[in-house]
């Protein structure tokens, strides 16, 4: 039997002879069901006419984004470190050529995903890889095909390899997570912590398509964490507006300022905190 994917967030269904009548991702408050209704489409269909293209991003950090767009269109990335290389968050297609690509590199030796949006087809790639796919406590009941290879940490921070670490945020899921690579002093954020369109800046929302900021004592919190990390550039969901090269510290506190006081805060002619 076919395992379907909702062509809305791009989640991964079980197999089933039928699709699925609901996809309770996309009818969470966060996201949303699309005009026409619930869509579905099988891996196989999904893999005609689409590829996955890879673009270097920095040194040792490349990624990955299926072409045409699919869903959401998030970009995953393959971490590649001394220790081993770990992929951040998951797109919905796999195939031989991605994982033979991947394999050239030395493998995965974890999956880690940020939030529900970007759980897509998680556990064909933990299972294709042989490695466990790290999903944080806190959002396990969005998990919608459920298997051996996804393991559910607990508490704020989870050493994955030497060097790379993850860290709980919560705000847009109460789960949501970040991955630090501290010897390259970079930030994966997924959509928890999002660059905006001036690469200056960064949103903290709750839901993105239905325009819902977090609180303002929420980002607070997560800008203090954030801060007490040693990174210098940031990397989220999107090609073209999702990376910060240096002084990523600097363009969230800035975020977190303005998000607070409000787009009036004191700001110098370069929109630095005056």
């Amino acid at each position: 039997m076919p395992k379907f994917l909702c062509k809305a967030c791009g989640v991964q269904h079980p197999e089933s002879a039928t699709p699925p009548e609901h996809c309770f991702i996309c009818e969470d408050d966060r996201q949303f069901v699309p005009k026409a209704g619930q869509e579905w489409v099988t891996a196989d269909e999904l893999a005609v006419g689409r590829f996955n293209a890879f673009r270097k991003v920095a040194p040792g950090l490349y990624g990955i984004v299926t072409m045409p767009q699919f869903a959401i269109g998030q970009r995953a990335f393959l971490a590649i470190t001394p220790h081993g290389n770990v992929l951040w968050d998951c797109i919905s297609f796999l195939d031989a050529a991605t994982a033979e690509i991947i394999r050239a590199f030395g493998g995965i030796q974890a999956v880690a995903i940020s939030h529900p949006h970007f759980y897509s087809a998680m556990a064909t790639w933990g299972r294709a890889f042989d490695c466990p796919v790290l999903v944080h406590e806190a959002d396990r009941q969005w998990v919608v095909e459920p298997d051996p290879c996804l393991t559910f940490w607990k508490g704020e921070t989870m050493d994955v390899l030497p060097g790379v670490s993850l860290h709980r945020i919560g705000g847009h899921f109460p789960g949501s997570t970040v991955m630090h690579l501290q010897e390259q002093r970079r930030l994966l954020a997924g959509d928890t912590v999002l660059v905006t369109w001036d690469r200056r800046h960064v949103s903290f929302m709750w839901s993105y398509p239905n325009y819902a900021p977090l609180p303002a004592a929420e980002v607070e919190r997560i800008g203090g964490r954030l801060q007490a990390l040693d990174f210098d550039g940031l990397h989220s969901a999107f090609w073209g507006r999702g990376d910060i090269e240096q002084d990523a510290k600097a363009a969230i506190e800035r975020s977190v300022q303005r998000h607070i006081n409000g787009p009036g805060v004191a700001m110098d002619h370069h929109g630095d905190l005056a």
